[in-house]
């Protein structure tokens, strides 16, 4: 097995993949955005959408993933709704007879738990960090609205359901021999952000604390300093030989540094440099950010992270 996963290591740290916003569902045949694939041995992800969540996409623009040993299932993110959390239990059953016992919100967000209802109707534990289960409950009506608009007959069924199990540092389990670290690594994206990590396979994944393909998006309430410090501190000590990220194609440290704590440091150093010279919020909108156009919803996230990040560090 060590042969077969040098070998994807080679081919992810070679062939960089690549994502569009433009391509509206990769498989039609299922309300998954795109089928899943065997990342390392044992460790699959559906790739999302790099777009924002949409009819044609059924909301599925982040990563569902599944770790499959001896004893049973382990799921990553319950999904944006019931119906999609089912297509990837179907996907699932096709890999394998062994039972989900248990589903791992990385986040607050819809996209990671909407859809565990379903789950629950499974009979399975469903896991999240104290914060992001707080996050997602205290706007868990507006969350659920917000997919019932886009997503129409595609939200029958999906009803709120927060984990029934929490942990705030490290929660561990061992189960078919594999050793399972659900860590919170610190403050980064959201609240309550949750990376899983299986050192026996050098594979971290690492959720919403790592983007690539397409610009990561900054809330009001993100820390981005303590991100980077979280990322420098926490995340490069782990030394991950591969990296499942929230959104973007599994992929490597070095891609996800590139495009997420890189753009980070760029962006600061350019508000930075900005508030130094005098200026205002309504100017910083527009600090230069050419560099990172060229990753999916650019258009849409650009000036918006300038101006939080301006309001972040005008009080630094």
């Amino acid at each position: 097995m060590k042969t077969i996963i040098r070998a994807v290591a080679l081919t992810l740290c070679a062939l960089p993949a690549a994502a569009s916003e433009d391509i509206a569902d990769q498989y039609p045949q299922s309300e998954l955005y795109s089928k899943p694939v065997e990342v390392i041995p044992h460790v699959f992800t559906a790739t999302g959408a790099t777009a924002p969540p949409t009819y044609e996409n059924s909301g599925h623009n982040n990563n569902l993933s599944f770790i499959v040993t001896d004893e049973g299932v382990v799921v990553i993110n319950g999904g944006a709704s019931a119906r999609l959390a089912k297509a990837l239990h179907d996907e699932i059953k096709v890999v394998t007879d062994q039972p989900v016992k248990l589903v791992i919100n990385e986040n607050g967000q819809g996209h990671a738990m909407l859809g565990n209802s379903y789950w629950a109707d499974q009979g399975v534990d469903i896991l999240g960090h104290v914060d992001a289960i707080e996050a997602f409950t205290s706007e868990a009506d507006f969350i659920l609205q917000g997919m019932e608009g886009y997503n129409r007959d595609k939200a029958e069924g999906t009803r709120i359901a927060p984990p029934n199990l929490s942990f705030e540092d490290e929660y561990n389990l061992t189960l078919g021999g594999v050793e399972i670290h659900v860590l919170h690594l610190g403050p980064a994206h959201d609240p309550g952000d949750t990376q899983v990590w299986l050192p026996q396979w050098g594979m971290l994944i690492a959720g919403d604390i790592a983007f690539h393909e397409r610009m990561l998006p900054i809330f009001s309430g993100t820390c981005t300093s303590c991100w980077l410090e979280t990322w420098e501190t926490k995340l490069e000590p782990l030394n991950p030989t591969y990296v499942i990220p929230g959104h973007g194609h599994p992929t490597n440290l070095a891609q996800v540094r590139r495009f997420t704590f890189d753009y980070l440091s760029d962006l600061r150093a350019k508000i930075g440099e900005h508030i130094d010279n005098g200026g205002d919020l309504a100017s910083a909108y527009y600090v230069d950010q050419a560099k990172w156009a060229g990753l999916d919803t650019f258009e849409e996230l650009a000036t918006k992270n300038a101006g939080r990040v301006f309001e972040e560090m005008e009080w630094e």
